[in-house]
């Protein structure tokens, strides 16, 4: 079944990988209209704070906050309830953390769901897309093939009962047949035909992670970078429309 537009835009998330709000505000001016995902990380967040997250939301924008919290349980358990009640869509933890790290963010998220806030999704980072093979084994130091890492942390993120993971568009159809359909896939690593790779290693285009199955894909540097910034999310959202 083919995705209607609206549903098209909503599983693109724009990286606003800006260093302040003033910089990426030009860039969401641009983008007016189109009902797709935003997601605010590190270096925004720090630099805006969660003023900006909130004003985001109340222009309607989905909103994705990938900080990565990675921490001590009760840590964790506290970031998730400050960022649940920022009425955010979805957030992501390290899986690298373990289970108690895990359950702990989901009960700051409990916790923190009074007066109607909405529930948003938590996901879990498998390996970063700049992971190599010769990065996972030599230097972080963990045994077998990028692949196996990544379904054994989607397992544990499914166990405990989170949303999904981000991994790379390549391991999507196996965190699928381990997992489920239902359990969401957010796949960084997404480039346009005809884009730079930048410091990415496992990258796919946009219509090709859509096959594989993802649910969202995350977009930075070929729309934020590029001449026409909206053009170039209209032809990303017109290639998985016309998907088939």
């Amino acid at each position: 079944m083919r995705l209607t537009r609206e549903e098209a835009a909503r599983r693109v998330m724009v990286a606003l990988d800006y260093p302040d709000a003033a910089a990426a505000e030009k860039l969401i001016e641009e983008l007016k209209g189109i009902p797709c995902y935003m997601k605010v990380g590190m270096q925004l967040f720090y630099a805006a704070g969660p003023g900006f997250v909130a004003s985001l939301k109340e222009r309607g924008y989905y909103v994705f906050l990938d900080v990565k919290m990675h921490d001590i349980p009760n840590t964790v358990k506290g970031g998730a309830n400050s960022v649940t009640k920022l009425g955010v869509d979805m957030f992501n933890v390290h899986a690298a953390g373990g289970s108690s790290m895990m359950e702990a963010a989901l009960e700051g998220v409990d916790a923190a769901l009074s007066g109607g806030t909405a529930r948003p999704s938590v996901i879990a980072v498998t390996q970063l897309t700049s992971t190599s093979q010769a990065v996972l084994n030599e230097q972080i130091g963990i045994a077998g093939t990028v692949e196996e890492a990544v379904i054994r942390y989607a397992k544990l993120a499914n166990d405990v009962g989170l949303s999904g993971v981000v991994a790379s568009p390549s391991e999507v159809a196996s965190i699928k047949e381990a997992c489920g359909q239902a359990f969401q896939t957010v796949t960084p690593g997404i480039r346009p035909a005809g884009s730079d790779v930048n410091d990415q290693s496992r990258i796919m285009t946009p219509g090709d992670a859509l096959r594989q199955g993802t649910d969202y894909m995350v977009i930075g540097r070929p729309i934020t970078a590029a001449p026409s910034p909206r053009h170039s999310l209209e032809s990303i959202i017109e290639e998985l429309i016309s998907f088939e």
